[in-house]
Parts: structure tokens; sequence; C-alpha cells
């Protein structure tokens, strides 16, 4: 039952995804544009996940389980790094230049989208290469 209900969430989250244009790379760039031809759509989209994200964790940290019985590990790291801010910056620059995130990515490339099946290979790509670079029981890449 629990991947039935995963893979409905799923596609309800694809589906949503599709709609609000963020899988159209042309409408995320004209977001992020904000000194040529803005397009403020995409701004709803944001606040709408922001106003569900907000409840959702309200909910999550007064349980120990998932409605589906999961345990939630919620972070508890508050600190504002190196690693996040490049992370960030990276994620940003990608972002903008792409017109794709993680998320839309995958959709796209599921509807075949030749630019985003090659986004999201060097996505992996960049997965693959952190891992390899990071030790056992270690969250971050060892740059020595």
């Amino acid at each position: 039952m629990n991947r039935v209900v995963e893979f409905a969430v799923g596609l309800l989250f694809g589906l949503g995804l599709m709609l609000s244009g963020m899988t159209d790379p042309g409408k995320v760039i004209g977001f992020l544009d904000l000194k040529g031809a803005w397009d403020p759509s995409l701004a709803f989209v944001i606040g709408g996940a922001i106003a569900v994200a907000f409840f959702a964790f309200a909910v999550a940290r007064k349980r120990t389980t998932a409605f589906l019985g999961g345990a939630i590990q919620l972070p508890d790291d508050r600190r504002i790094d190196s690693r996040l801010l490049t992370g960030s910056l990276v994620f940003g620059v990608g972002w903008g230049l792409a017109g794709f995130c993680p998320g839309p990515a995958l959709v796209a490339a599921g509807a075949g989208h030749w630019q985003a099946v090659l986004f999201s290979l060097g996505m992996a790509g960049g997965m693959v290469v952190h891992e390899m670079m990071t030790e056992p029981g270690r969250t971050q890449p060892v740059l020595e």
C-alpha cells in the first residue's frame, strides 16, 4: 500500500510541476530575469509551496512517525556555513543557466525533453563525483 501512495504523491507532484510551468526552462528563466521580460507567475507557485511546507513541517515537528509509518528525521543543524552557501550558489547558478532544478528536470526528462535528460545526466554525474570524494561516515567531500 505504501508504494501506491508514494506513486500517487509523486504523480501529483509531477503534474503540479508541469501545470505550474516549472518544467519549462523558458518560463523559469523568464522568472529569474528581473531586468528583462520578467514573468512573476512562478512567484505564486513558490509562495504556494512555502505555505504547504510551512504547515507540513509544523505537523511533522509534533510527530515521531510519518502517516505511512516511517520515521521522521528532521535536520537539527541550523548553521549557515560555507558548504550551505556554496551548494546554494551552485544550485542557483545551475537553475539560472539551465532553467531546471532537480524535480522539474526529472519530470521534463520523463516527458522526453532532451535538454532535461542532459541536465539530469549531469546532475547524476555530479552526485557520483561527490560520493566518490566523500569518505565513508562523512557528509562532505575530502578536498585535501
